[in-house]
């Protein structure tokens, strides 16, 4: 069978590689019921669908002609090594600084992936979204994220 579009074939097998690991990784936690859903239960019907979706694009990539097959392009290292970066800075520096010097981190060096970073974009993104988080996430959902750094107190 001839693949008849690159993209759609490997983000294809990609998704439906995810959503079968992630669907098998839930299996490891207690499904419960429809009234009472267990810790498995929604990460097991995500995973499910994903996979469903990776098998879709998977089957429009061996059906549906595209004019010219749609071809894999470079790798963007500089997104995908700064996305990666952001994700970790954020995962320690959370803890250590706070939501508040966090957040803008990460909005900051998520923004430097792109070709069109601009400062003030990225500020107005920073406030917009630590002040969204604070609103859901400390004051609605009342979780306890550290919000100020340590050596500040609360």
């Amino acid at each position: 069978m001839k693949i008849k579009s690159q993209k759609d074939f490997w983000s294809g097998l990609m998704f439906m590689a995810v959503g079968i690991a992630f669907a098998w990784g839930a299996t490891n936690y207690s499904f419960g019921s429809s009234a009472r859903p267990g810790p498995g239960y929604f990460p097991f019907g995500l995973a499910v669908l994903m996979a469903l979706l990776g098998a879709l694009l998977l089957f429009e990539a061996l059906t549906i002609e595209t004019e010219d097959g749609e071809p894999i392009g470079a790798w963007a290292w500089k997104p995908l090594i700064m996305i990666t970066a952001t994700v970790a800075i954020f995962g320690w520096t959370l803890p250590h600084v706070g939501m508040v010097i966090a957040l803008p981190i990460l909005v900051v060096v998520a923004a430097l992936a792109g070709d069109e970073f601009h400062w003030k974009d990225a500020l107005i993104n920073s406030v917009i979204l630590t002040a969204g988080s604070w609103v859901i996430f400390i004051w609605g959902l009342k979780l306890t994220i550290p919000l100020w750094p340590t050596f500040i107190g609360t």
